[in-house]
Protein backbone atom coordinates (compact mmCIF):
# COMPACT_ATOMS: atom_id res chain seq x y z
CA UNK A 1 0.00 0.00 0.00
CA UNK A 2 1.36 3.24 -0.93
CA UNK A 3 2.66 5.83 2.21
CA UNK A 4 2.34 8.77 0.18
CA UNK A 5 -0.41 11.24 2.18
CA UNK A 6 -1.33 12.95 -0.99
CA UNK A 7 -2.98 9.65 -2.30
CA UNK A 8 -4.28 8.18 0.84
CA UNK A 9 -6.63 10.99 1.42
CA UNK A 10 -8.97 9.25 -1.43
CA UNK A 11 -8.47 6.04 0.31
CA UNK A 12 -9.59 7.95 3.70
CA UNK A 13 -11.97 9.55 2.38
CA UNK A 14 -13.69 6.67 1.12
CA UNK A 15 -13.52 4.81 4.50
CA UNK A 16 -15.26 7.73 6.06
CA UNK A 17 -18.18 7.50 3.73
CA UNK A 18 -18.16 3.66 4.95
CA UNK A 19 -18.24 4.25 8.46
CA UNK A 20 -21.04 7.33 7.98
CA UNK A 21 -22.95 4.91 6.22
CA UNK A 22 -22.47 2.37 8.93
CA UNK A 23 -23.35 4.31 11.22
CA UNK A 24 -26.62 5.46 9.62
CA UNK A 25 -28.30 2.14 7.99
CA UNK A 26 -31.26 4.16 7.16
CA UNK A 27 -29.38 7.32 5.81
CA UNK A 28 -31.49 8.67 3.27
CA UNK A 29 -30.96 9.36 -0.35
CA UNK A 30 -30.46 13.27 0.04
CA UNK A 31 -28.03 12.83 2.43
CA UNK A 32 -26.21 10.52 0.76
CA UNK A 33 -26.06 12.49 -2.04
CA UNK A 34 -24.62 15.43 0.12
CA UNK A 35 -21.98 13.10 1.51
CA UNK A 36 -20.83 12.23 -1.93
CA UNK A 37 -20.36 16.15 -3.01
CA UNK A 38 -17.10 15.83 -0.79
CA UNK A 39 -15.24 14.09 -3.49
CA UNK A 40 -14.49 17.79 -4.95
CA UNK A 41 -12.77 18.56 -1.76
CA UNK A 42 -9.43 16.04 -3.39
CA UNK A 43 -8.26 17.40 -6.29
CA UNK A 44 -6.41 21.61 -6.69
CA UNK A 45 -7.80 24.05 -8.16
CA UNK A 46 -6.93 23.82 -12.23
CA UNK A 47 -5.23 27.14 -13.10
CA UNK A 48 -6.04 28.80 -16.34
CA UNK A 49 -9.88 27.26 -16.49
CA UNK A 50 -13.23 29.00 -16.26
CA UNK A 51 -16.44 27.80 -15.62
CA UNK A 52 -19.43 28.93 -17.21
CA UNK A 53 -23.40 27.14 -16.54
CA UNK A 54 -25.60 26.44 -19.50
CA UNK A 55 -28.62 24.94 -20.58
CA UNK A 56 -27.20 22.26 -23.46
CA UNK A 57 -30.71 21.22 -25.17
CA UNK A 58 -32.68 21.08 -21.87
CA UNK A 59 -29.75 19.40 -20.23
CA UNK A 60 -27.62 21.69 -17.44
CA UNK A 61 -24.27 21.12 -17.70
CA UNK A 62 -21.19 23.22 -17.09
CA UNK A 63 -18.64 24.68 -20.28
CA UNK A 64 -14.96 23.87 -18.47
CA UNK A 65 -12.79 26.07 -20.91
CA UNK A 66 -9.01 25.98 -21.05
CA UNK A 67 -6.98 28.83 -21.78
CA UNK A 68 -6.42 28.94 -25.47
CA UNK A 69 -9.12 25.95 -26.33
CA UNK A 70 -10.48 26.12 -29.71
CA UNK A 71 -14.37 26.73 -30.16
CA UNK A 72 -14.26 23.71 -32.26
CA UNK A 73 -13.76 20.64 -30.19
CA UNK A 74 -15.15 19.24 -27.17
CA UNK A 75 -15.02 16.66 -24.67
CA UNK A 76 -18.78 15.64 -23.27
CA UNK A 77 -17.92 14.20 -19.50
CA UNK A 78 -20.64 12.26 -17.54
CA UNK A 79 -19.71 12.16 -13.76
CA UNK A 80 -19.32 8.99 -11.65
CA UNK A 81 -21.73 8.05 -8.82
CA UNK A 82 -24.19 5.11 -10.19
CA UNK A 83 -26.19 7.17 -11.87
CA UNK A 84 -27.50 7.99 -8.41
CA UNK A 85 -25.31 10.46 -6.45
CA UNK A 86 -22.68 13.05 -7.57
CA UNK A 87 -23.08 15.84 -10.07
CA UNK A 88 -20.98 18.25 -12.54
CA UNK A 89 -19.90 19.91 -9.46
CA UNK A 90 -18.63 17.42 -7.39
CA UNK A 91 -16.00 16.14 -10.99
CA UNK A 92 -15.82 19.83 -11.63
CA UNK A 93 -12.15 20.03 -10.27
CA UNK A 94 -11.56 16.47 -12.31
CA UNK A 95 -12.97 17.24 -15.31
CA UNK A 96 -11.45 20.38 -15.24
CA UNK A 97 -8.25 19.12 -15.05
CA UNK A 98 -8.54 16.66 -17.59
CA UNK A 99 -9.51 19.86 -19.82
CA UNK A 100 -6.43 21.51 -19.10
CA UNK A 101 -4.40 18.23 -20.01
CA UNK A 102 -6.24 17.91 -22.94
CA UNK A 103 -5.96 21.75 -24.31
CA UNK A 104 -9.82 21.10 -25.07
CA UNK A 105 -13.43 22.66 -23.14
CA UNK A 106 -15.29 20.14 -21.43
CA UNK A 107 -19.04 20.03 -21.37
CA UNK A 108 -19.73 18.78 -17.94
CA UNK A 109 -23.02 17.47 -17.45
CA UNK A 110 -25.57 17.49 -14.73
CA UNK A 111 -27.79 14.62 -15.97
CA UNK A 112 -30.87 13.31 -14.39
CA UNK A 113 -30.08 10.70 -11.70
CA UNK A 114 -31.57 7.58 -10.40
CA UNK A 115 -34.09 6.01 -8.59
CA UNK A 116 -36.39 9.51 -9.49
CA UNK A 117 -34.97 9.19 -13.29
CA UNK A 118 -34.31 5.58 -14.08
CA UNK A 119 -32.43 4.98 -17.38
CA UNK A 120 -32.12 5.61 -20.16
CA UNK A 121 -32.74 8.92 -18.73
CA UNK A 122 -29.50 9.34 -18.24
CA UNK A 123 -28.40 8.72 -21.93
CA UNK A 124 -30.78 10.28 -23.17
CA UNK A 125 -30.05 13.68 -21.66
CA UNK A 126 -26.28 12.27 -23.09
CA UNK A 127 -26.91 11.89 -26.14
CA UNK A 128 -29.53 15.30 -26.13
CA UNK A 129 -25.89 17.09 -25.25
CA UNK A 130 -24.33 15.50 -28.03
CA UNK A 131 -26.92 17.16 -30.18
CA UNK A 132 -26.49 20.69 -28.81
CA UNK A 133 -22.56 20.53 -29.22
CA UNK A 134 -23.69 19.90 -32.80
CA UNK A 135 -26.23 22.72 -33.10
CA UNK A 136 -23.32 24.88 -31.87
CA UNK A 137 -21.48 24.04 -34.93
CA UNK A 138 -19.13 21.45 -33.56
CA UNK A 139 -18.24 18.93 -36.05
CA UNK A 140 -18.86 15.70 -34.39
CA UNK A 141 -15.83 14.01 -35.75
CA UNK A 142 -14.02 16.93 -33.01
CA UNK A 143 -16.63 15.52 -30.39
CA UNK A 144 -15.15 12.70 -27.48
CA UNK A 145 -16.49 11.30 -24.90
CA UNK A 146 -14.88 10.66 -20.87
CA UNK A 147 -16.56 9.76 -17.73
CA UNK A 148 -15.18 7.95 -14.71
CA UNK A 149 -16.91 4.67 -13.09
CA UNK A 150 -20.72 4.89 -14.10
CA UNK A 151 -20.09 7.87 -16.37
CA UNK A 152 -16.99 5.67 -18.02
CA UNK A 153 -20.38 3.59 -18.99
CA UNK A 154 -22.22 6.26 -20.32
CA UNK A 155 -19.07 7.42 -22.20
CA UNK A 156 -18.96 4.50 -23.77
CA UNK A 157 -23.02 3.68 -24.63
CA UNK A 158 -23.36 7.10 -26.04
CA UNK A 159 -21.25 6.24 -28.74
CA UNK A 160 -23.07 2.92 -29.02
CA UNK A 161 -26.15 4.56 -29.41
CA UNK A 162 -24.93 6.81 -31.56
CA UNK A 163 -23.22 4.19 -33.79
CA UNK A 164 -26.73 2.11 -33.81
CA UNK A 165 -28.42 5.03 -34.70
CA UNK A 166 -26.46 5.90 -38.08
CA UNK A 167 -24.68 8.79 -36.25
CA UNK A 168 -21.23 9.39 -36.25
CA UNK A 169 -19.29 8.17 -33.73
CA UNK A 170 -17.19 10.14 -31.08
CA UNK A 171 -12.92 10.77 -32.17
CA UNK A 172 -12.11 8.81 -28.82
CA UNK A 173 -13.36 7.56 -25.49
CA UNK A 174 -11.62 7.73 -21.69
CA UNK A 175 -13.20 5.93 -18.80
CA UNK A 176 -11.57 6.29 -15.96
CA UNK A 177 -12.05 3.33 -13.89
CA UNK A 178 -15.69 2.56 -15.89
CA UNK A 179 -18.37 0.15 -14.47
CA UNK A 180 -19.99 -1.55 -16.95
CA UNK A 181 -21.03 -4.99 -15.27
CA UNK A 182 -24.31 -4.60 -14.30
CA UNK A 183 -24.78 -8.23 -13.24
CA UNK A 184 -22.07 -8.01 -11.17
CA UNK A 185 -20.07 -10.80 -12.06
CA UNK A 186 -16.55 -9.82 -12.25
CA UNK A 187 -13.72 -11.82 -10.19
CA UNK A 188 -11.94 -8.31 -8.71
CA UNK A 189 -15.51 -7.70 -6.81
CA UNK A 190 -14.08 -10.46 -4.96
CA UNK A 191 -10.47 -10.72 -4.96
CA UNK A 192 -9.84 -7.13 -4.44
CA UNK A 193 -13.07 -6.58 -1.66
CA UNK A 194 -10.63 -6.20 0.98
CA UNK A 195 -8.41 -3.00 -0.87
CA UNK A 196 -11.21 -1.32 -2.25
CA UNK A 197 -12.16 1.08 0.17
CA UNK A 198 -15.47 2.20 -1.34
CA UNK A 199 -16.81 -0.29 -3.90
CA UNK A 200 -18.45 -3.20 -2.80
CA UNK A 201 -21.26 -5.63 -3.75
CA UNK A 202 -23.87 -4.18 -1.75
CA UNK A 203 -22.84 -0.72 -3.46
CA UNK A 204 -23.33 -1.65 -6.93
CA UNK A 205 -26.26 -3.88 -6.13
CA UNK A 206 -28.22 -0.94 -4.52
CA UNK A 207 -26.77 1.35 -7.27
CA UNK A 208 -27.98 -0.93 -10.14
CA UNK A 209 -31.14 -1.29 -8.73
CA UNK A 210 -31.62 2.38 -8.99
CA UNK A 211 -29.90 2.72 -12.16
CA UNK A 212 -32.10 -0.02 -13.94
CA UNK A 213 -35.16 0.74 -12.22
CA UNK A 214 -38.59 -1.51 -13.19
CA UNK A 215 -37.41 -1.91 -16.45
CA UNK A 216 -33.92 -1.75 -17.14
CA UNK A 217 -32.59 -4.87 -18.08
CA UNK A 218 -28.84 -5.46 -16.97
CA UNK A 219 -27.54 -7.83 -19.86
CA UNK A 220 -28.88 -4.90 -22.26
CA UNK A 221 -25.47 -3.58 -24.28
CA UNK A 222 -26.74 0.35 -23.08
CA UNK A 223 -26.71 -0.31 -19.33
CA UNK A 224 -23.80 -3.36 -19.41
CA UNK A 225 -21.70 -2.87 -22.65
CA UNK A 226 -20.03 -6.28 -21.51
CA UNK A 227 -22.88 -7.53 -23.77
CA UNK A 228 -22.20 -5.02 -26.79
CA UNK A 229 -20.86 -5.55 -30.04
CA UNK A 230 -17.89 -2.71 -29.94
CA UNK A 231 -17.36 -3.08 -33.56
CA UNK A 232 -17.14 0.41 -35.09
CA UNK A 233 -16.05 2.05 -31.99
CA UNK A 234 -13.24 5.23 -31.42
CA UNK A 235 -10.02 4.28 -29.91
CA UNK A 236 -10.33 4.22 -26.12
CA UNK A 237 -8.24 5.16 -22.97
CA UNK A 238 -9.09 3.10 -19.72
CA UNK A 239 -7.87 3.19 -16.58
CA UNK A 240 -8.21 0.61 -13.62
CA UNK A 241 -6.25 -0.07 -10.06
CA UNK A 242 -5.16 -3.10 -8.88
CA UNK A 243 -6.78 -2.53 -5.73
CA UNK A 244 -10.25 -1.55 -7.13
CA UNK A 245 -13.24 -4.22 -7.45
CA UNK A 246 -13.95 -3.07 -10.69
CA UNK A 247 -10.57 -3.46 -11.95
CA UNK A 248 -11.66 -6.15 -14.23
CA UNK A 249 -14.92 -4.43 -15.84
CA UNK A 250 -12.00 -2.42 -17.73
CA UNK A 251 -10.23 -5.46 -18.47
CA UNK A 252 -12.97 -7.39 -19.47
CA UNK A 253 -14.46 -4.60 -21.74
CA UNK A 254 -10.75 -3.97 -23.55
CA UNK A 255 -10.23 -7.19 -24.90
CA UNK A 256 -14.12 -7.31 -25.70
CA UNK A 257 -13.13 -4.01 -27.83
CA UNK A 258 -9.70 -4.68 -28.95
CA UNK A 259 -11.13 -8.52 -30.56
CA UNK A 260 -13.36 -6.41 -32.54
CA UNK A 261 -10.85 -4.37 -33.95
CA UNK A 262 -10.98 -1.07 -31.44
CA UNK A 263 -8.15 0.55 -30.41
CA UNK A 264 -7.91 0.57 -26.80
CA UNK A 265 -5.32 1.37 -24.15
CA UNK A 266 -5.56 -0.10 -20.76
CA UNK A 267 -3.60 1.47 -18.05
CA UNK A 268 -3.57 -0.68 -14.64
CA UNK A 269 -1.97 1.01 -12.19
CA UNK A 270 -0.93 -0.28 -8.70
CA UNK A 271 -2.54 0.38 -5.13
CA UNK A 272 -4.75 2.83 -6.05
CA UNK A 273 -8.42 4.05 -5.50
CA UNK A 274 -11.38 3.43 -7.40
CA UNK A 275 -11.50 7.19 -10.10
CA UNK A 276 -7.85 7.65 -8.02
CA UNK A 277 -8.09 10.84 -10.75
CA UNK A 278 -9.93 12.39 -8.08
CA UNK A 279 -6.83 13.32 -6.50
CA UNK A 280 -5.95 15.65 -9.77
CA UNK A 281 -2.92 17.71 -9.07
CA UNK A 282 -2.75 16.33 -5.02
CA UNK A 283 -1.22 12.50 -6.49
CA UNK A 284 1.22 11.76 -8.68
CA UNK A 285 -0.60 8.77 -10.15
CA UNK A 286 -3.70 10.81 -11.05
CA UNK A 287 -1.79 13.41 -12.49
CA UNK A 288 -0.04 10.51 -14.93
CA UNK A 289 -3.50 9.66 -15.65
CA UNK A 290 -5.14 12.64 -16.33
CA UNK A 291 -1.92 13.53 -18.96
CA UNK A 292 -2.03 10.84 -20.75
CA UNK A 293 -6.17 10.90 -21.10
CA UNK A 294 -5.20 14.89 -22.02
CA UNK A 295 -2.32 13.45 -24.61
CA UNK A 296 -4.58 10.68 -25.81
CA UNK A 297 -7.75 13.39 -26.53
CA UNK A 298 -5.59 16.36 -27.89
CA UNK A 299 -4.19 13.18 -30.77
CA UNK A 300 -7.47 11.92 -31.54
CA UNK A 301 -9.40 15.43 -31.92
CA UNK A 302 -6.40 16.38 -34.59
CA UNK A 303 -5.01 19.43 -32.15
Amino acid sequence: MTNDARTDALRELYESWGNRAAANPAMDLATMRDMYEQAHLLATEPEGVTYRDVDANGVEAMWIIPEGAPDDAAIIYTHGGGCSVMSMHSHRKLAGHLAKAAGVKVLNLNYRLAPEHPYPAQLDDAQAAHRWLRDQGIDPKRIATAGDSAGGNLATTLALVLRDTGEQVPAAIVGFSPWYDMEHNGKTLETNAETDALVQRPVVEMMSQMFLGETGSPTDPLTNPLYADPTGLPPMYLTASTYETLQDNAERFAELARTAGVDVTLETTPGMQHVFPFMAGRSPEADAAISAAGAFLRKHLGL
